[in-house]
């Protein structure tokens, strides 16, 4: 695993920095695609703040198009960052095939700024941040906040504060992976007094439509909020096993489950679920990580992404004597599953199915770790379907198991692991096409005929 660390004094990483002050410096860090984690934690750069002078301001697409593949504008200055080094939704990035774009951002009045920090994540070219920024306390004569493309923002106020560009050299390894980039005084001061900033955000390759950068957070420090913050003075709190380190900083109470309860099931269950999912080729991460967070959306229990497992606070709390462990089981299957390795070693190769990846996790979490909870009983055959995803889909697969193939789930693995799932190898692996083996099942439920197998209650989503 490489952690690469770049300052403008380093050459690890091309870097490239230019400044309007002599008195300005630029700090990147770069973890690579497999040190990146949700937490976005750096070695140099100070980690997303939820209360920085950004998270009030307006942000605004003054040149360009937004992806409508990607988040809002909202999501550069909300708090709440990706889990995943590939999920669209969570960044923002400017339209395919295009060459970037400009944001401003109005923080409502002039203030010290102490840091411009900008973090961003993505597994490929998306990952470096290419861009200048500008700044302006608005007093100049003919001012204009919003200067179109092709127009020079410093003859309409602006004062260029730093040029940044993050891409490797050519001939050294791709650029994926996770950017914190920091603009601050080299004294500690302040970069000056300004109220607007201006992002010139530019594409990072030109060989492909897909470019720009997946930007995850801006943050704007104000020099005269206080210096310390919760992420800074809180003692980090770390439990670590045979496999997996679970962090609970954020929910110190969790602390005696995670150590008493969780960690045990993790020691156990994670050789068990690299055994039951094996591939030519593959190794299975060696130590993954559980890090429980308080900032993730409701409704998601939990996720994982780049080998670490994020937890929802709130959700495990009021489930530690009920579904908690078992969800962290559900989680671990991704982490064993890696599927996302066929596609970035070979773009042409094939997309799982959602509904597989998921029934498998909860395939292995409901019939092999927890079958007598019988979570994934099906009540309800009439609205069955093999495809549904999470349970419904780990009462079919269990089913097929049973009845046709032994090895069905890990021989479904090692396919979708090397980008060669299709629907052929229902046909190929029990003689029936998966409508058959479905039409079989459904007739073998409660109210279809038959024995038991699934609640369409939702698992936590990878």
């Amino acid at each position: 695993m490489r952690h690469s660390i770049i300052t403008m004094a380093a050459a690890a990483l091309f870097v490239a920095v230019a400044t309007a002050r002599a008195d300005v410096s630029v700090t990147v860090d770069h973890n690579d695609v497999e040190a990146s984690k949700p937490s976005f934690t750096f070695k140099r750069v100070p980690p997303p703040s939820k209360t920085d002078a950004a998270s009030k301001a307006k942000f605004a697409i003054v040149d360009g198009e937004r992806d409508e593949a990607g988040g809002d504008l909202e999501k550069l200055n909300d708090g709440k960052l990706p889990t995943e080094q590939d999920e669209p939704h969570e960044n923002f990035f400017f339209d395919a095939g295009t060459d970037g774009g400009r944001i401003g951002v109005d923080l409502g009045r002039a203030i010290e700024i102490k840091q411009i920090n900008t973090y961003s994540w993505h597994p490929d070219t998306r990952g470096p941040q290419v861009y200048k920024v500008y700044a302006a306390d608005g007093s100049e004569p003919g001012f204009n906040s919003s200067p179109k493309a092709g127009y020079d923002p410093t003859k309409s106020g602006f004062k260029r504060i730093a040029a940044v560009d993050t891409r490797p050299k050519p001939g050294e390894p791709a650029g994926g992976g996770q950017y914190g980039v920091s603009i601050a005084d080299s004294a500690g001061g302040a970069i000056g007094k300004y109220r607007y900033l201006l992002f010139e955000a530019s594409s990072t390759e030109d060989a492909d439509d897909y470019g720009n950068t997946f930007f995850s957070e801006i943050d704007v420090i104000d020099a005269a909020a206080p210096t310390t913050s919760s992420s800074a003075t809180t003692q980090p709190i770390f439990i670590t096993g045979k496999y997996a380190t679970i962090e609970v900083t954020n929910a110190p109470e969790l602390q005696e489950w995670a150590q008493s309860k969780l960690l045990p099931v993790c020691d156990e269950w994670y050789p068990i679920i690299v055994k039951m999912l094996p591939s030519e080729g593959y190794t299975a991460p060696e130590h993954f990580t559980i890090q429980f967070r308080n900032n993730m959306n409701r409704g998601i229990p939990a996720a994982t992404g780049a080998g670490q497992i994020s937890c929802n606070i709130a959700w495990f709390k009021r489930n530690l004597e009920g579904e908690a462990r078992g969800a962290i089981v559900h989680e671990m299957v991704h982490v064993v599953q890696q599927y996302g390795l066929a596609r970035r070693n070979n773009p042409q190769a094939t997309r799982n199915p959602g509904w597989m990846v998921e029934g498998v996790a909860d395939y292995i979490r409901w019939f092999k770790y927890e079958p007598q909870t019988h979570g994934a009983e099906i009540r309800n055959a009439a609205n069955a379907k093999f495809d549904a995803s999470y349970r419904v889909t780990a009462n079919f697969l269990n089913w097929v198991t049973d009845k046709y193939d032994k090895d069905l789930v890990a021989k479904m693995n090692a396919a979708m692991r090397q980008g060669k799932y299709s629907d052929e190898l229902w046909k190929q692996y029990t003689g029936k096409t998966a409508e058959e083996l479905a039409a079989e099942w459904k007739e073998s439920l409660p109210g279809g005929g038959g024995a038991a197998a699934a609640t369409t209650a939702p698992s936590p989503r990878s």
